[in-house]
């Protein structure tokens, strides 16, 4: 019997990844493939050069033997590809990123993040490769960097042409990524990110796209693709912020799928509105309410915060009261995943580099180019994604149980009656 993973330390790093963890996972196929990129260029660049027999002059001819490149973050093997010239012109191919007898790369960790992110324009894409392999990767051509960023555009297109009609999920959570990126008509956008939890534990990516704001009209038409393609049952609960649009196109799409707001988010904007001499008393007033161990002693904590600063901070206590219920959602749900349902932190976690380093970024991209490098960053992460908790509790919330302040509820349905039905 395999051992549950599910443990972890803390919901904010429970997804993330360091920078060095992330390098360690991509470095190996990123540099693969601008090296299959290179001898590419190299072939279509002596495409039209024949033999006397009419043949193709220049051929691929397997690999060289795979050798490793030491970083600081490990050793990372790769394999270079060699050519043949049949007409004995002397053509060779030799990787600019990855050039003969280079077995060390001092800073590759200051590269990788920026040919994932900051490596958004060609001009920065160049001088990311030169950080790691030296000066000499300044000559990489910029067709070599464009068509990477093709590949990642391509790969990005189709996984949002997937078939979903046998996808089901239990959870959402759902946050628009405002990263400060431009598109090309000078507009500032957001990623809007479904991550979900299948029956058996496990977390993916739903969907991944952009919009120019969190309004109704850019995520009905995310869940309306969603619903296209086959997502035909949305998930039992949602966890989010208060954007209303997204709220507000999930009545429209999936009408069934109850709402849970983040604490996270919710303590913020509460915590915003008043003085900063109160900050701290109130966080620890709300922490009350969302770590009490039943929904009766919860609403308790919630009248207490009412009471207390309702007189002098009624705006404040309106932003608190106005989700109310959707602030207490969770209480109808396996208390093994109350840890899971109260926040965002999935998302943020792994979202924390991409606003990071899109910070830095001051070139025009493309709506393309951007969506297809959030998305490779985002399939990295999803590699080290851990199942939830209390996976078990799934199957039976699925078949019906119902759950009061966690626990299974006395009128639940029976196994035989849940068969029966």
């Amino acid at each position: 019997m395999s051992k549950d993973t599910s443990k972890t330390n803390g919901c904010a790093n429970e997804m993330g990844l360091s920078l060095e963890e992330l390098i360690r996972r991509g470095a190996r196929e990123l540099i693969q493939k601008a090296i299959e990129v290179e001898v590419r260029e190299l072939l279509a660049e002596y495409g039209n050069v024949r033999t006397l027999c009419g043949k193709a002059a220049v051929v691929r001819n397997g690999y060289l033997p795979e050798r490793e490149i030491l970083t600081p973050v490990g050793a990372v093997s790769v394999r270079v590809p060699k050519v043949r010239d049949r007409a004995g012109t002397g053509v060779k191919f030799n990787s600019k990123l990855v050039p003969p007898y280079v077995r060390r790369s001092a800073r590759v960790a200051a590269a990788l993040p920026w040919l994932y992110l900051k490596g958004i324009s060609t001009g920065d894409m160049r001088e990311a490769l030169a950080i790691l392999v030296g000066e000499g990767a300044r000559g990489l051509s910029p067709n070599v960097v464009s068509r990477l960023k093709a590949e990642w555009a391509a790969e990005y297109g189709a996984w949002m042409k997937r078939e979903l009609s046998a996808c089901r999920y239990v959870y959402w959570w759902v946050d628009g990524i405002h990263t400060g990126v431009r598109a090309e008509d000078d507009a500032r956008g957001c990623l809007l990110v479904i991550i979900g939890v299948r029956p058996d534990g496990s977390k993916e990516l739903v969907t991944i796209g952009d919009g120019l704001r969190e309004s109704k009209a850019s995520w009905l038409e995310v869940l309306r693709d969603l619903k296209t393609r086959g997502l035909e049952a949305g998930p039992r609960l949602a966890v989010g912020d208060g954007a209303l649009g997204f709220w507000a196109a999930l009545d429209e799409v999936y009408p069934e799928t109850r709402h849970q707001r983040c604490w996270v988010h919710k303590t913020a904007n509460v915590l915003n509105a008043l003085p900063k001499s109160l900050q701290a008393k109130a966080k620890a007033d709300l922490h009350e309410i969302w770590m009490a161990p039943t929904r009766e002693q919860a609403v308790v904590a919630f009248n207490h915060f009412i009471k207390a600063y309702g007189a002098k901070y009624p705006r404040v206590v309106e932003k608190l009261t106005r989700d109310r219920e959707a602030l207490l959602a969770f209480y109808d749900f396996p208390a093994e995943h109350w840890i899971h349902l109260r926040t965002t932190n999935p998302i943020e976690s792994t979202f924390a580099t991409v606003r990071h380093r899109t910070t830095r970024t001051k070139n025009c991209v493309s709506r393309a180019t951007f969506l297809g490098l959030a998305f490779k960053l985002v399939q990295e992460a999803e590699k080290s994604w851990r199942r939830i908790r209390g996976v078990e509790r799934l199957t039976e919330l699925m078949n019906g149980m119902t759950f009061k302040d966690g626990i299974p509820a006395p009128d639940s349905p029976s196994d035989e009656q849940r068969l029966a039905a």
